[in-house]
């Protein structure tokens, strides 16, 4: 029987867990904070980025491949989204109308119950990495929070200000009334 060491969706180097097995094929990265980080192949399989970089650069015979823009709390969260998926197959783009699309799973939804800020930077990161599963239910979650507000809801619950006049905010709304039927 092999003794293989599991570990935490990711190995940082001062840190030691025991749920996820890395395997021997694990690919080390380093995050924009300076943390360098164990990924098992089957999450970096979920990334066109890092896919690409390691097949046609074979980046990682050089050195841990530098992740600038995801820091380790964000990679972390990734990480244990890709995890959860590992076994969803290719994300195929969705034809039909959004109304038709079906529901964030039960899981998705409570992992994306965070702070706005981080949900945020998911899509930032699962952009720069080309995570098109995680992309697409990050997006999906902000759009179900702001489905059926008004304008003036979803400023405040992004804290956004608006920059209109009051003439040209009427204006906007009279040019666009049909999107409220």
């Amino acid at each position: 029987m092999q003794n293989r060491a599991k570990h935490k969706i990711c190995i940082f180097q001062d840190e030691e867990d025991d749920t996820i097995p890395l395997g021997e094929d694990a690919i080390e990265v380093i995050t924009k904070d300076g943390r360098r980080c164990r990924l098992p192949r089957v999450v970096l399989r979920m990334s066109r980025t890092l896919n690409t970089m390691i097949s046609e650069l074979a980046i990682e015979t050089i050195g841990p491949i530098p992740l600038w823009k995801v820091d380790s709390v964000v990679l972390k969260k990734i990480l244990k989204w890709c995890w959860f998926h590992r076994n969803d197959g290719p994300f195929v783009e969705y034809t039909g109308t959004l109304a038709e699309k079906p529901p964030l799973c039960e899981w998705d939804q409570r992992f994306f119950n965070m702070h706005q800020v981080m949900v945020y930077e998911l899509i930032l990161a699962a952009n720069y990495l080309d995570i098109r599963g995680l992309l697409d239910s990050a997006c999906r979650f902000v759009a179900s929070m702001i489905a059926g507000k008004s304008p003036e809801e979803i400023r405040r619950m992004f804290n956004i200000k608006c920059d209109y006049t009051p003439e040209e905010e009427a204006k906007i709304m009279r040019e666009n009334a049909w999107t409220r039927k």
